[in-house]
């Protein structure tokens, strides 16, 4: 299956005293990989997927080496690993070439903001995200 890709810019300000990317800007690149991946990407193959809105309901993230701050970007590979009915599990790699900084997952829910509550995944999500689908390991 496919991964997509995001070439990711490091900003002066995710930088922290010791010279190297703060944890918490890789919430940030993330949340960046996941907004053009869902927002972007699949809206454009056609359909209007997830503009009804999503929310993050977990986290995990593992680092691996240290991202020292620098003018070139960092790729971040998405991919999805869990289709459920009302949710989806997106994994990702923060890499440079075969160096992975940090390895990180997001369980996203389809949220319906006019009731206020999750709803399902329409069928043109859960086609869009079998496409990136990968066995976890």
């Amino acid at each position: 299956m496919a991964r997509h890709t995001y070439r990711c810019p490091l900003r002066w300000a995710d930088m922290d005293a010791y010279g190297h990317v703060n944890n918490v800007a890789f919430l940030r690149y993330l949340e960046e990989a996941r907004i053009d991946f869902m927002f972007r990407l699949a809206p454009g193959e056609g359909d209007a997927s997830f503009k009804g809105g999503s929310v993050v309901a977990r986290h995990e993230i593992d680092y691996r080496h240290q991202l020292k701050h620098r003018h070139s970007p960092v790729d971040i590979d998405l991919w999805v690993t869990k289709i459920r009915a009302a949710s989806a599990v997106l994994a990702y790699e923060v890499k440079d070439d075969d160096l992975v900084y940090a390895r990180a997952s997001t369980v996203i829910v389809p949220f319906d903001f006019k009731a206020n509550r999750p709803r399902r995944l329409t069928d043109e999500e859960t086609a869009f995200l079998e496409k990136y689908r990968e066995d976890e390991a």
